[in-house]
């Protein structure tokens, strides 16, 4: 198989979810459809705590020290706040949801902004998280794309109770996926292994955290700008490296 097979099995996955979950979606009533939304955001809840746990990491801890790693995540989420906030990343996400529901539909405000919440939260779903980067790193190595696979197949899940709930803006996150996950593959394939285990661990922890936002969305809790917030997916691993270096 060749590289960036799993980002092209992962896009396959989230559009034929997206499609059963519309054409189940007009069945539900919108009493159906909150239900299916909350369910969601307690499971996305229940990823984001087993990703975050990662912060316990023993490898992690013994390269930075044992109070570390809480410092390096809650370091990464605000420089990468700052960063994300300055970048405007959470309302380029809204405007490029808004322009794609411009060219893929005609509906009215309400449409467009279910569209719009659609892509931006199934996109920081599908693309937040150590599946997206481990995953398309190893398809890249040539390590295979099974992390792919299996990421593929609870995206689809997902995909069909998102869209039977927000429509067709979660079919468009494909658009997310490719861009990067295939990113992420071609790293993989150009530069190699990049990532120590202590980084890989700094980024799943605090990629954890953001699904947490992400899930508080889904239940209506607060809208956290988790958008603004990727750039910590950056901090976290250099910030790990700069703290071992120190030590």
């Amino acid at each position: 198989m060749f590289p960036g097979i799993g980002t092209v099995v992962n896009m396959a996955a989230v559009l034929v979810g997206s499609s059963i979950g519309v054409l189940l979606g007009h069945r539900f009533s919108e009493r159906t459809r909150g239900v299916v939304t909350d369910a969601l955001g307690l499971v996305t809840l229940l990823i984001a705590a087993s990703a975050a746990g990662t912060v316990t990491d023993r490898g992690w801890a013994a390269e930075v020290g044992g109070s570390a790693p809480v410092l390096i995540v809650l370091g990464s989420l605000v420089v990468g706040g700052i960063i994300g906030s300055l970048l405007r990343i959470e309302l380029r996400l809204e405007g490029f949801g808004g322009w794609l529901q411009r060219r893929l539909t005609s509906g009215p405000g309400t449409d467009r902004q279910r569209f719009i919440e659609g892509f931006v939260t199934s996109s920081l779903v599908f693309c937040v998280g150590p599946l997206t980067v481990l995953g398309a790193l190893n398809d890249g190595l040539g390590n295979g794309a099974d992390q792919l696979y299996l990421k593929s197949a609870l995206d689809g899940f997902a995909a069909i109770a998102f869209a039977a709930s927000l429509g067709w803006g979660v079919a468009a996150s494909v658009v997310a996926v490719a861009v990067v996950q295939g990113s992420l593959t071609a790293v993989g394939a150009v530069a190699g292994d990049i990532l120590p285990v202590a980084e890989v661990a700094a980024l799943t922890a605090t990629g954890g955290l953001m699904l947490v936002g992400v899930a508080l969305r889904l239940l209506r809790i607060r809208q956290i700008p988790v958008g603004d917030l990727l750039p910590g997916l950056v901090v976290a691993p250099v910030l790990t490296g700069i703290v071992a270096a120190l030590r």
